[in-house]
């Protein structure tokens, strides 16, 4: 293929840029909760977020991709002609970078996954016809932007429920949060492992079987909540502090509890997300390692999600700040039990959609779950407003990635064919 190294570069210079967009907006969403409820600090949370997306991307990120690359739409009309898919795929890589970089800078929470498919539908739109666009399977994506937060908030009200009858309404709060929170750790753990050996390690060239997996994963959940525990009984109780808030050190109990959600929700979203970006590429590698063949299957090269998985971070670190301050604290107000029934709930929901395989949206699903917190303390607990303008900055998503597309698409079409 002519200008085939060129390609090459721009796809790894284009996912690059579209991985430091999903850091510096969606990352952000995924500590937000941790950051908000003073868990943690936004340093610590940074650190953590780094080590665990970079984990799921590199180690759990090959399953959603599949889907973005494949199953949007048709590419058997561009047989005679594919170096259009790979203008398309370019130019869709660059259009939601940008838009994830506008978003960011506004501190708006809107979701790569509808960037990327917005951008891949416009650019089919124009590029190859009305007809490629598989819009049974765009139904089915849109559908799971409703089914993933609906699913999430109702996890997170059933988990924040259980936290109310078993600890906060009790007469000793302390002392079931005490008893109890090891069991919430153990299941974080435990549900992180299980769909991480169910899917991620393939390529790595681990394989389990079905009852090693549940094995592996009940060991790993077991020593992580020993680990918590162990945490939880250093805490220094401060009689003093409950006088002013009646559950303060309850709460500090939940802040360990914390730590471990944060890990496991970075890491959920690092193996969902890190599609949105390397799909594309992926698909432009094949292209150009097959010499225009497009029906073969390629391989997810490692390379590709690494430069994933250091994007990812790399938008964390610069510029993930401006929307944890968004989701963290303008929803409702968040202490660490509220918080952990979010992340936990919205970490379920991502690894469930990313074992299946379905490109869900990882901030619908987190504020789906933070807004499910907030109607189990009523709905006047919610900031209504910064409801609605979240909801708007997600309808605008679609349209703006696509719009970008077109031009992008016209634009590399136009350098490359001249």
């Amino acid at each position: 293929m002519e200008y085939a190294q060129i390609y090459l570069g721009l796809a790894a210079a284009f996912g690059l840029f579209m991985a430091w967009g999903i850091g510096a907006n969606d990352v952000a969403n995924a500590m937000a909760t941790s950051v908000g409820s003073k868990a943690l600090t936004i340093k610590s949370a940074i650190i953590i977020a780094a080590i665990f997306e970079f984990a799921g991307a590199f180690l759990a990120g090959g399953e959603v991709t599949a889907t973005i690359r494949k199953g949007i739409i048709d590419v058997s009309q561009l047989e005679g002609s594919p170096e259009l898919l790979v203008y398309g795929m370019l130019a869709s890589l660059l259009a939601a970078g940008c838009w994830l970089l506008m978003a960011s800078s506004k501190g708006w929470p809107v979701s790569t996954t509808h960037s990327i498919v917005g951008a891949i539908v416009g650019f089919a739109m124009v590029g190859i016809g009305m007809d490629a666009v598989k819009w049974d399977k765009v139904g089915s994506i849109v559908m799971s932007w409703v089914v993933s937060p609906v699913m999430a908030g109702l996890l997170a009200y059933i988990l924040f429920m259980s936290v109310q009858r078993l600890i906060l309404n009790t007469s000793e709060p302390l002392k079931n949060a005490k008893r109890y929170v090891p069991y919430y750790i153990f299941l974080v753990g435990f549900i992180i492992s299980l769909v991480t050996l169910f899917k991620g390690l393939k390529h790595v060239g681990l394989e389990v079987s079905l009852g090693q997996a549940y094995l592996i994963a009940f060991v790993i959940g077991g020593v992580i909540a020993l680990i918590g525990t162990v945490l939880i009984a250093r805490i220094k109780i401060e009689v003093s502090a409950d006088r002013s808030f009646h559950f303060a050190n309850v709460e500090k109990v939940f802040g360990v509890l914390m730590i471990f959600t944060a890990c496991a929700m970075a890491f959920a979203h690092g193996s969902n997300d890190v599609a949105n970006a390397v799909g594309p590429v992926a698909a432009i590698v094949g292209i150009v390692h097959s010499g225009g063949e497009l029906t073969q299957k390629s391989a997810m090269p490692i390379w590709i999600l690494l430069v994933g998985g250091v994007g990812i971070v790399a938008g964390l670190v610069m510029y993930g700040h401006k929307v944890i301050a968004t989701v963290g604290d303008k929803i409702t107000e968040l202490t660490p039990s509220r918080g952990f029934a979010a992340t936990l709930a919205a970490a379920t929901t991502v690894v469930i959609a990313s074992g299946t395989g379905l490109p869900i949206s990882t901030t619908h699903t987190l504020v789906g779950a933070i807004l499910g917190v907030g109607i189990a303390r009523g709905i006047g607990a919610l900031n209504l407003q910064v409801v609605r303008n979240i909801f708007m900055s997600w309808v605008i998503t679609l349209p703006a990635g696509g719009l970008l597309a077109i031009l992008f698409f016209f634009a590399l079409k136009g350098a490359f064919a001249a």
